[in-house]
């Protein structure tokens, strides 16, 4: 696998509008439509500009969140939490490469993790999903910031699910009738250079190649040398792993592994990964701002034609109490 491609096929990753999509006639709707469905095939990552989340508030989260980061270790520990949890990643935490089973040693990086939290009543479906956040008391100003920037995220989130239910040529609320109440993960990735992680060990990224679980996940991230590089499969006329698009502003977009699920596998579940730090450039530092957006639990992820469906998650508790 080429890890710098400096030749080939162009990266199947189309930059998109979203103000083009709310205000354009049907033909510019039917491009964009027709741009959306194209690239969510080809590796499953859009650019999306128009997007109306201002630069102000994600820097204002990063500049909070890098004074997290910044502390002692002995300060950043009562926070500590496992993956999947709410709290402090620190290093050597997380291999992400191990949920696709390729193994590699521990993604460089440190993480901050937050999720839903707002309850839903049902205490199986709560305790499984919808737990306290834990905000560290060192920098108060992260749990507003963080917040602003969540409603945000969700709100753009059902904007692209109104999207790719049109790229499909689906009723708008074909997948947003099922976020009333979602599930949702936002990490907020440090990736520090070489002089606080170390060398790369071979085989080692800021984050291992993976796919993401839920529906749709928003990044905000920061360009760089070791940044985001996206895979379309070359059995399928891609050419492997790519550097992904930059778009000043813009916010990057990759389908999960639920979203390909509910479309028949027509749309990929994005795989990629975060290049370690470059050789020329050992003190990059970026920080990604990554919001995992999912559905209500209880939701029925079926077929196009709703041919087939299964339950996610493990909801006999919301099933017994007549939940959808």
């Amino acid at each position: 696998m080429n890890d710098h491609p400096d030749a080939g096929p162009a990266c199947p990753v189309p930059t998109v509008d979203l103000v083009r999509w709310r205000t354009g006639d049907a033909a510019t709707r039917r491009g964009i439509a027709e741009a959306v469905d194209a690239g969510l095939r080809a590796a499953g990552f859009l650019v999306v500009t128009g997007h109306g989340i201002g630069q102000e508030l994600r820097d204002r989260v990063r500049a909070t969140a890098r004074a997290f980061f910044a502390l002692p270790a002995a300060e950043k520990q009562p926070y500590a939490t496992e993956v999947g949890g709410r709290g402090w990643l620190g290093p050597g935490a997380e291999a992400n490469g191990a949920a696709e089973g390729t193994a590699t040693p521990p993604d460089m990086k440190e993480s901050l993790s937050f999720a839903s939290e707002e309850p839903t009543g049902v205490p199986a479906v709560d305790a499984e999903w919808f737990l306290p956040n834990v905000w560290p008391h060192q920098v108060p100003a992260l749990r507003t910031d963080v917040q602003d920037l969540l409603a945000a995220m969700r709100a753009l989130s059902d904007l692209l699910l109104e999207l790719l239910a049109g790229a499909l040529g689906a009723a708008p609320d074909r997948f947003t009738r099922h976020t009333a109440h979602p599930t949702w993960g936002f990490n907020i990735n440090w990736y520090p250079g070489t002089e606080t992680v170390g060398e790369a060990l071979p085989g080692q990224f800021r984050i291992g190649p993976h796919t993401d679980f839920g529906t749709v996940t928003v990044l905000d991230r920061q360009h760089g040398k070791g940044g985001l590089q996206v895979w379309s499969d070359p059995a399928r006329g891609g050419a492997g792993w790519q550097d992904a698009p930059y778009v000043p502003g813009s916010l990057t977009v990759n389908a999960g592994d639920l979203m390909a699920r509910w479309t028949d596998g027509r749309w990929r579940s994005g795989r990629h990964r975060v290049l370690p730090p470059p050789p020329d450039a050992p003190s990059e530092e970026l920080m990604s701002l990554v919001y995992f957006y999912e559905c209500d639990p209880g939701t029925r992820i079926g077929s196009l034609a709703d041919s087939h469906t299964y339950l996610r998650g493990q909801l006999t508790a919301i099933n017994a109490q007549g939940g959808a």
